[in-house]
């Protein structure tokens, strides 16, 4: 099925559950394609291959809501199917908020080229796909007679989706995804087997890091574990790298959504305006991102995005809100859910940083632990380095930090200049002082 053939059996559909009695209804039509393939020891361990194409259909009838989805896209047996599901969804229990966004926040889509899709995809063969895979793992498996273990992957997907909402909306999308990865476990004599692992993500396979870049970095990574130890329970200056500082940053964000809100599960809940983090951490929701990860110009409810300031140095302006939610709430829509995250960036890297610390622990990973989103407190386990005069001494792991994350992000000092560019969560290295840690 091509592009115009997909739109056309999604308007299709739209005008056949408006015919069989729904008020509204929003039609997906998607192809997608996915491979993953795995290495583990020299061994080929996964090779697999998925295709789907399938229809998801949401209707609206006299106020009330259901969701389907069928990969049966004939119009002889779908014009049933989607009969059948709307005599269903009138026997379902009335909701008011259920129903399409407003026309209005359709408005203004950009139209722009966000270069999410690689036109050379369907060059990429299965034998190439392997060869990677292997290739990290002989490369990973040979930086050291450490090395125990290791498990190479290598994934891409492509998917194309037609989108028809029966009140005006209409949208396509096509995109592909490139990864390749390693995890790799080292020896670490009576002290166990310590393990760590290098991810990475593109969107096109020309960007894909090399075989010797990723095995390398997951090496090192690994390496640089071995001797961990508990160190004294004790009041430190703390460094979170950057694709470790996701953790405490997705325990921030996650309350700010319309979901939390609603079930009054949110700690952030009625401090919009004000200050709630150290003026050091602005967060930008933009979705324009050349390449980006998450970039589009609508969310999975049609509306059309917009760059949006969520903190500004410290002060919240915007929570993540979708229609539904913005309905129950009250309150005016903003989007669905994060884009594309990205931060008003330091200029110090986190080796300048870390030079200024005389009592310190860079946290290079996070093991396990819990948040309440309710009141924000937080208990994690932690891995990574003591940093003492300025200077790595040792590894460090079976730490815990624990807290509060409205104290904790007024504790922030400083942000890197190192976005970490192999996620949509473009997050920099981050200083916070004085946090207490749990040890021996």
């Amino acid at each position: 099925m091509n592009k115009s053939e997909r739109m056309q059996l999604a308007q299709w559909s739209a005008g056949r559950a408006r015919k069989a009695g729904a008020a509204d209804a929003a039609i997906t039509v998607a192809n997608q394609r996915d491979i993953d393939v795995e290495h583990r020891d020299g061994k080929l361990d996964k090779l697999q291959e998925s295709t789907q194409n399938y229809l998801a259909l949401k209707l609206y009838v006299n106020g009330r809501y259901s969701a389907h989805t069928t990969c049966d896209l004939r119009k002889e047996t779908l014009g049933k199917f989607i009969e059948d599901a709307v005599t269903m969804t009138g026997h379902l229990t009335e909701d008011p908020f259920r129903a399409l966004p407003n026309p209005k926040y359709y408005a203004g889509r950009r139209e722009v080229d966000l270069q999410i899709n690689d036109p050379f995809y369907a060059d990429v063969t299965s034998e190439r796909r392997v060869a990677i895979a292997r290739e990290i793992d002989e490369l990973t498996r040979s930086q050291s007679d450490k090395i125990v273990s290791a498990t190479s992957y290598y994934s891409d997907s492509h998917a194309e989706l037609a989108k028809v909402h029966t009140n005006g909306f209409e949208g396509e999308t096509e995109s592909t995804t490139f990864e390749a990865g390693v995890e790799v476990a080292a020896s670490d004599g009576d002290k166990g087997r310590p393990q760590d692992y290098e991810w990475r993500s593109f969107r096109f396979f020309k960007d894909l890091a090399t075989s010797q870049v990723l095995a390398r970095a997951a090496v090192d990574r690994v390496l640089g574990r071995l001797g961990q130890t508990k160190i004294a329970t004790g009041v430190y200056d703390m460094v979170v790298e950057n694709r470790a500082v996701s953790k405490l940053l997705n325990a921030l964000t996650e309350p700010m959504g319309g979901y939390y809100l609603q079930q009054k599960s949110s700690f952030l809940d009625g401090k919009l305006g004000e200050k709630v983090a150290s003026e050091r951490l602005t967060l930008i929701d933009d979705p324009f991102i050349p390449a980006g990860l998450n970039s589009k110009t609508f969310d999975f409810e049609g509306m059309a995005t917009r760059r949006r300031v969520m903190i500004d140095k410290g002060i919240l302006k915007a929570f993540y809100i979708g229609d539904y939610y913005g309905k129950k709430l009250g309150m005016e829509p903003t989007t669905s859910s994060s884009t594309n995250t990205v931060f008003e960036y330091g200029a110090r890297s986190p080796e300048e940083m870390l030079g200024d610390i005389k009592k310190g622990i860079l946290v290079t990973g996070f093991l396990g632990g819990n948040y309440n989103s309710t009141t924000g407190d937080f208990s994690f386990g932690v891995f990574g380095k003591l940093v003492e005069d300025g200077r790595i001494v040792k590894a460090i792991n079976e730490m815990n930090v624990s807290g509060n994350l409205a104290e904790l992000f007024n504790q922030l000092v400083e942000v890197g200049n190192d976005p970490y560019v192999y996620s949509a969560l473009r997050r920099p290295s981050m200083r916070f002082e004085g946090i207490s840690f749990s040890g021996i």
